[in-house]
C-alpha cells in the first residue's frame, strides 16, 4: 500500500468517524480514492507554471467532485453493509 492509499484509508476513517473495526472493507473503492488524490496532486504539480489555460483548474475541480462522490459511496456502504 503506497502512502496515497494509506492516507486515503485513514482520511476515510476520520472523515466518517468510524474506526477500521466498524468500517466495511472496500479495497477497490479506497484504492480509487487514493488514485483520485494522486491524480489531483499530479495535475497541481504539472500546472505549477499555469500553462494549461485554466483546464488544470477545471480538472482538479472535477476530481474534487469525484472524491466527494467516492466518500459518499464509502459512507453509504458502511451504513448499509450486505
Amino acid at each position: 500500500m503506497n502512502r496515497y492509499h494509506l492516507a486515503a484509508a485513514l482520511a476515510g476513517a476520520v472523515w466518517f468517524g468510524a474506526g477500521p473495526a466498524l468500517a466495511v472493507e472496500q479495497p477497490h473503492t479506497e484504492a480509487a480514492l487514493g488514485l483520485l488524490e494522486q491524480a489531483k496532486h499530479e495535475i497541481l504539480i504539472s500546472d505549477s507554471s499555469h500553462t494549461h489555460g485554466g483546464h488544470a483548474g477545471e480538472a482538479t475541480r472535477l476530481i474534487d467532485e469525484a472524491i466527494a462522490e467516492v466518500h459518499k459511496a464509502i459512507q453509504y456502504r458502511d451504513e448499509h453493509p450486505q
